[in-house]
C-alpha cells in the first residue's frame, strides 16, 4: 500500500519494513558489542516501542532482561508537552546496564523525563536506544546512543507508532500527507 487513510488523514509510505528490520538490526549489532557481559535490562516504553523492542530482541544474543513502562505525551498529531506514567518501573535498576527502548526521540521531553526518573535508581549506566531520532524536532540536552533511523519533523505512524491509537499495526512507516 503506498497510501492509507487513518481517520481524517492521508499518510504515503515512507520507510519499508525492509529496511526498518536492516536497521533494527543494526542496532542490535551495537548494543551487542558494546554490553557483552554486562547483562543489561532493556525497559521498553510503551505503547509505541512495541514493535522495535520486539524485533530489537529477537536479535539481541548477550543475556539481558526486559521490563516495561508505560508513558504518554502525545495528543492527536503534537506532543502534548506533559509526560504522564501510566504504568510505572516494576524492576530495581541499582547497579544494573540500562538500555531506555523507545520508539521516536523528537522534542526529547519525554526522554528526558526518563532519564531524570532513572538516574535517581542507581543504574551503574544508562543507555538509549531508539527506533526513530528527528535531529531537528530536539529541545533538549539528551544523549541517545543507539539510533535505527534519522527522519524529518514530519508526523508518521506505522511499526508501532500512532494516530489517536490507530496505525500501531502497521509493518511500514507512513508520513502524513497535508
Amino acid at each position: 500500500m503506498n497510501k492509507i487513510n487513518i481517520k481524517d488523514k492521508t499518510f504515503s509510505l515512507s520507510i519499508p519494513e525492509s529496511e526498518i528490520l536492516q536497521a533494527v538490526k543494526s542496532v542490535a549489532r551495537d548494543i551487542n558489542h558494546d554490553l557483552a557481559g554486562k547483562d543489561p535490562l532493556f525497559i521498553c516504553v510503551l505503547n509505541g516501542a512495541f514493535m522495535f523492542a520486539a524485533d530489537l530482541m529477537k536479535n539481541i544474543d548477550i543475556p539481558c532482561e526486559i521490563t516495561f513502562v508505560k508513558l504518554s505525551s502525545y495528543s492527536g498529531t503534537q506532543s502534548s508537552g506533559n509526560v504522564k506514567e501510566i504504568i510505572g518501573l516494576n524492576k530495581s535498576i541499582e547497579g544494573r546496564h540500562v538500555v531506555v527502548v523507545e520508539d521516536i526521540v523528537d522534542t526529547g521531553i519525554t526522554m528526558e523525563n526518563i532519564l531524570r526518573t532513572l538516574n535517581g535508581k542507581g543504574a551503574q549506566s544508562i543507555k538509549v536506544a531508539t527506533f526513530l531520532q528527528k535531529p531537528d524536532a530536539l529541545q533538549r540536552d539528551i544523549t541517545v546512543d543507539y539510533v535505527a533511523m534519522k527522519i524529518p519533523n514530519d508526523f508518521i505512524v506505522g511499526y508501532g507508532l500512532d494516530y489517536d491509537g490507530y496505525g500501531r499495526n502497521l509493518k511500514d512507516i507512513y508520513t502524513v500527507v497535508e
